[in-house]
């Protein structure tokens, strides 16, 4: 063998040397390849033989086996033979090719746990093939997508009009973000998210809330949200409806007032019969149970927190308010 004094990392090609030059046999016996592979580098150029014998065999350096050594390497890490003529060439080092094929596996590996999702989500659901074609589809959308498909849904429903900025903003903003290795309930809520920003039904009930937004800030309501107040009906409903209270009941009807008293204070109006039938129509647009279902889906993809229903206050509240329409205002 030759002492070759030069830098480790270096693998030029072949040279004679003062040892021993070693036939495809003997790189295949010494690196563990078959002869078919070592000769399959030796024909593409990868580890050129470095004479012949004088019956015309290949014959080989021993830096042969170095390049046969990182050749292997990179192959069983995934490389293709382009990019490992490029590192043997030294038109880039190893750790640039190493970070690249990284990345390239790391969408590899959110690729194959998406589609791992899906598939579970399909033998949960027991999804038809026309369903699991649709799941896989929206699945794989990249983020941008995502946000392409929500923001089309947004502009749909609130462009042109001058609805509640805030609540126009905290659409914009609250945006899907599915992880990289979702669980299969995430993907199906996602799925389910996207059908309904697509759907035209559900599209035209939230242009309805947003005209109705609209109508009101031309009318000079610009309060914006309500979250303290939206508490306030949770919890004193949340109480009526834990202990029982009918809607049509004294008891309601006392809760009632001190409910629509928060209501003209904040928004500036009578406590009245006129109060009522407006909160009936803000809830009735307002509290659709579809655009309650998006918010609950959303939290269900981005791994939020999912808040308990309003379904069952909003519909007590409707409740009494037909069952206590008030008193009419005094000419």
């Amino acid at each position: 063998m030759n002492g070759d004094t030069r830098s480790s990392d270096a693998l030029p090609p072949d040279e004679p040397s003062s040892g021993t030059l070693l036939s495809i046999g003997d790189l295949a016996r010494r690196t563990g390849l078959t002869v078919k592979t070592v000769r399959f580098y030796s024909d593409s150029g990868i580890v050129p033989p470095t004479d012949r014998s004088p019956a015309g065999y290949r014959l080989y350096g021993t830096t042969a086996l170095a390049r046969l050594d990182l050749v292997r390497t990179l192959r069983d890490l995934g490389l293709d033979l382009a990019a490992v003529r490029r590192v043997l060439a030294r038109e880039v080092s190893v750790p640039e090719i190493a970070a690249a094929h990284a990345d390239a596996l790391e969408v590899q590996i959110r690729t194959l746990r998406l589609r791992k999702a899906v598939l579970r989500a399909v033998a949960a659901r027991g999804s038809t093939p026309e369903e699991m074609d649709l799941m896989h589809k929206l699945a794989k959308l990249t983020d941008a997508e995502r946000r392409r498909l929500i923001d089309d849904f947004v502009d749909d429903t609130f462009g042109g009009l001058d609805a509640n900025a805030e609540f126009v903003d905290m659409l914009r903003s609250a945006m899907p973000e599915l992880p990289d290795d979702p669980e299969p309930g995430q993907v199906e809520a996602w799925v389910e998210l996207a059908e309904l920003a697509r759907d035209q039904d559900f599209r035209a009930a939230v242009r309805r809330m947003a005209q109705y937004q609209a109508a009101e800030r031309a009318d000079g309501d610009t309060t914006g949200l309500h979250h303290d107040l939206t508490e306030t009906v949770r919890e004193r409903v949340g109480r009526a409806l834990g202990a029982g209270t009918a809607p049509d009941s004294a008891d309601a009807a006392r809760i009632l007032d001190g409910l629509t008293a928060r209501y003209a204070e904040t928004f500036g109006r009578a406590d009245d019969a006129g109060l009522r039938r407006w909160l009936l129509t803000r809830l009735e647009i307002a509290a659709a149970p579809r655009t309650e279902r998006y918010w609950h889906l959303l939290a269900v993809v981005n791994g939020w927190p999912v808040p308990p229903s309003l379904a069952p206050v909003f519909t007590w509240f409707t409740a009494a308010l037909r069952a206590h329409p008030g008193q009419e205002p005094r000419d």
